[in-house]
């Protein structure tokens, strides 16, 4: 009985039986001395993989690429994308699609091997991945699942034992990253670029069979994929300004048509709350600012569908009013999403028409006086007060008691929603940080696994919750986060 067959590993490749110009057969570089730092358990059950199978060095073979598992196909995706609004042909530089794990409820899920060497779309690049950004895509992703926000999960980190060269030499390491697919709008876009209409129908039935199995027989499914795509998406960017999430490089390469936040790179959450707030080191001109996000998430969207037009009609101009109009409903349904997620973490269980302008009075406020914005909706929920005396914040206060106590649900049930809704402890950056820190240059896991273990359960007020509330000190502000390419 094989090792692959013991650890429930169960592939399928359809991805592979798509044309060939959309991928390039490739194989993981081979890791000199490859070690397991970190493995997702309950992610490895979820995929229907036995973790005890996969001790004795065969997860660091496996999860390195040393050991590719029976009935893999390794390739390498290609895509384009506008990055930071320019356009670009590019490809999976320095990761590996393995295949796709079949779960023991039939559910299907890409895993992906980042930092696996290089591949034909590498261009400069040495197709490598440092510990560092590794173990904080896995730290931040699994906090994202945690919060309950859509997105790619992390279910291993291994170190190579070789090192790597930025600004200096880093210790190695590969991530082994799951998602419901790695299509991407930038997947789209290149089919598009390539001029092969046949290729772009293949990828968007694709898409459809995997994503959307009940477009099939729509009178218009690749109408249908652009509005089903405009809805994940509206819905996942409402989900990330509910929280204080900055993703940093949101091209169009990093849009994932499932709607899952996909490559956390310069990512981080908002300490103090402004729209401004940027903490990316390669977004100087503010592009990708934490109050822009939803203007972004459209406009990506504006270039999925022109990818799509000779599909959605045959007569240019009338794909184009279609495709436009579609892009239209962005900004609204964006705006239902965000404000019914705000009014949960308000505890409004009601609609009323001054719903919104409340609730963007009170952003407005924290703004003014620089409030945490995690610390200052917990407050709310906890105390059902905010610990300032400004005038314009006790005002607000008073609203605020008002529309509680006139809405038909009792205090308690607005209570317990806000509980659900609001975070006690997000990744903060300090102390991710401080944790990845201890873990590349002390060797020491011990910091980064306590942050983990606390972000796992990110609404439960418990002691062990309770080191990781603070904002950071003055001295302990991180002003920028890197890509780590």
């Amino acid at each position: 009985m094989s090792s692959s067959f013991r650890a429930g590993w169960h592939f399928d490749n359809s991805y592979a039986a798509l044309p060939g110009a959309l991928y390039v057969r490739q194989n993981p570089a081979r890791r000199a001395l490859p070690s397991l730092v970190v493995f997702n358990a309950a992610l490895a059950r979820r995929l229907g993989l036995d973790g005890e199978a996969l001790q004795n060095g065969e997860a660091a073979r496996v999860f390195s690429g040393n050991a590719v598992p029976a009935g893999a196909a390794p390739l390498a995706q290609a895509y384009a994308g506008h990055q930071f609004g320019g356009f670009t042909m590019l490809g999976d530089g320095r990761a590996l699609l393995l295949g796709e794990q079949i779960a023991p409820d039939g559910a299907r899920f890409d895993v992906q091997l980042k930092g696996a060497g290089r591949t034909p779309f590498s261009r400069r690049g040495d197709g490598n991945a440092a510990l560092g950004p590794m173990l904080r895509e896995y730290l931040v992703s699994e906090a994202m699942h945690a919060l309950g926000i859509p997105t790619t999960r992390s279910l291993a980190v291994v170190a190579t034992g070789e090192p790597v060269y930025r600004e200096s030499a880093l210790p190695g390491a590969v991530l082994t990253r799951v998602a419901a697919s790695h299509i991407r709008v930038g997947s789209f876009e290149y089919a598009r670029g390539i001029g092969e209409l046949p290729t772009l129908k293949a990828l968007a039935d694709y898409a459809i069979r995997r994503h959307h199995p009940a477009l099939s027989g729509a009178a218009n499914p690749y109408l249908g994929l652009l509005h089903a795509v405009i809805e994940r998406q509206a819905g996942l960017v409402a989900r990330w300004m509910l929280v204080g999430f900055i993703h940093g490089v949101m091209n169009t390469d990093n849009v994932s048509i499932s709607g899952e936040t996909i490559d956390y790179g310069p990512c981080a959450f908002m300490d103090a709350y402004h729209p401004d707030t940027v903490f990316s080191s390669i977004d100087d001109q503010g592009r990708y600012a934490y109050g822009n996000q939803p203007a972004i998430g459209q406009w990506n969207l504006a270039r999925f569908a022109e990818s799509l037009l000779p599909l959605i009609a045959a007569e240019p101009e009338t794909a184009l009013k279609l495709a436009a109009a579609a892009i239209r409903r962005f900004p609204a349904v964006y705006e239902a999403a965000w404000l019914n997620g705000m009014r949960r973490k308000l505890g409004l269980l009601d609609a009323r028409a001054d719903d919104a302008a409340l609730a963007a009075d009170l952003l407005a406020a924290m703004q003014a006086h620089g409030l945490d914005f995690t610390n200052t909706f917990r407050a709310l929920t906890e105390r059902q007060t905010i610990d300032h005396a400004a005038p314009d914040i006790q005002t607000w206060l008073t609203r605020w008691q008002a529309r509680l106590d006139n809405q038909p649900a009792p205090r308690g049930e607005a209570l317990a929603a806000m509980r659900q809704a609001n975070p006690v402890i997000i990744p903060r950056n300090h102390q991710v940080e401080a944790a990845l820190e201890a873990a590349v240059n002390d060797g020491d896991l011990a910091p980064f696994l306590c942050l983990h273990a606390a972000l796992a359960r990110p609404y439960d007020d418990t002691r062990e919750n309770t080191p990781y509330r603070a904002p950071p000190l003055p001295s302990e502000r991180v002003y920028q986060t890197f890509c780590g390419t």
